[in-house]
């Protein structure tokens, strides 16, 4: 059976990894900077770290079942997680929860431009090459068309770069839940931005709506971003 094959099992232990690491990071860097900025509620739970565990003992749904699931439904693999922060401390000091919200959607970014080198020096040295049709899971590909390890390294990395330029883009459109609503208050004056806050802490069916919004909207934000990223990563390749 094609969907239990070792080649399906072994991309989606790569997916899954991949997953993992992306948004484990991304939880991370939320917490780390929540700490930094005077807020030690997420240290405190555990998450300004790594380690992989203590997110997905906050978030088993969205760190294990979802992303599981939607590989299986789908071929690539989506979910979520959270970062604990005081929301007394976000009304105290709205400007530093607004980029405590950005530090998440900077590691994923960080995550991107680390791949992208690693490709290019992949190719500078000859083991990897661009691939003739470009997809979401194969932005790079084994020079010569070598397999085995070369192979892993390569579709790891082109989904580190398209997962992690996902979670960047979506995570920055500015509708509540995302992280680009959490910093819409650097944009405003502080009394503005703490009736901002206060508002949204009151109506929590605004995530569900701002959820149904972006998943519809985001193909459109999308594929023009990853348009983008592939004419930085290959210039000279006219890739349409």
């Amino acid at each position: 059976m094609d969907g239990l094959s070792p080649e399906k099992l072994l991309l989606g232990l790569l997916w899954y990894v991949t997953f993992v690491f992306s948004t484990t990071c991304h939880e991370a860097a939320h917490a780390w900077a929540a700490l930094k900025l005077g807020d030690s509620t997420a240290y405190h739970g555990g998450q300004v770290s790594l380690n992989p565990l203590p997110h997905i003992r906050r978030a088993p749904f969205g760190m294990v079942v979802i992303p599981i699931l939607s590989f299986l439904m789908s071929g690539w693999m989506i979910g979520f997680a959270s970062a604990p922060y005081d929301p007394q401390w976000a009304l105290r000091h709205p400007k530093r929860s607004a980029w405590m919200t950005l530090a998440g959607p900077g590691a994923n970014l960080a995550i991107v431009i680390l791949s992208g080198l690693a490709i290019r020096l992949g190719i500078l040295l000859g083991g990897f090459a661009s691939p003739e049709s470009l997809s979401f899971g194969s932005v790079v590909v084994p020079a010569g068309g070598a397999d085995g390890l070369i192979g892993m390294v390569t579709t790891g990395l082109s989904i580190a770069f398209s997962l992690n330029l996902l979670l960047f883009t979506f995570n920055l459109l500015p509708l509540p839940p995302l992280d680009g609503s959490g910093a819409i208050p650097l944009l405003l004056p502080v009394e503005t931005a703490r009736s901002y806050m206060s508002f949204l802490f009151s109506q929590p069916m605004l995530a569900w709506a701002g959820i149904f919004v972006a998943w519809n909207i985001f193909g459109k934000i999308f594929y023009p971003a990853f348009s983008l990223a592939i004419k930085l990563l290959y210039p000279d390749i006219p890739y349409s």
